[in-house]
């Protein structure tokens, strides 16, 4: 790791916007975004009532939006099936799954770390 003073040298002309950490903050930065991320790890795929009993708090309106997003980011796919009522299913992409190693590691140190 190199010292700090290196980091102190180069930040005159850093931007956190360009970095990679801002790119992913952007794309699970929101109050459900990691929570349905980890729904999704955890139970594989998952219908949209599914989803909205699990995380409780969350409005229908909400949901749905924060679904939009994560799937305009090809984080999750929505899967839609032709029949009535309407059956729709979520589930991670192969981008939305490499992000796995990132949501165990902060389960492990939440579970290491809780007050």
């Amino acid at each position: 790791m190199p010292e700090p003073q290196n980091y102190q040298s180069c930040i005159a002309s850093a931007r956190l916007a360009d970095t990679g950490f801002s790119y992913t903050l952007s794309l699970i930065n929101g109050k459900y975004k990691m929570t349905i991320l980890y729904t999704l790890m955890c139970f594989g795929v998952v219908r949209f009532n599914e989803m909205k009993r699990y995380i409780g708090e969350i409005s229908y309106k909400t949901l749905s939006a924060t679904l939009k997003e994560l799937e305009a980011d090809q984080l999750i796919h929505r899967e839609e099936y032709p029949q009535i009522p309407p059956k729709v299913e979520y589930s991670l992409t192969p981008r939305g799954r490499s992000l796995i190693p990132i949501l165990d590691q902060m389960c492990d140190w939440g579970e290491k770390n809780r007050l």
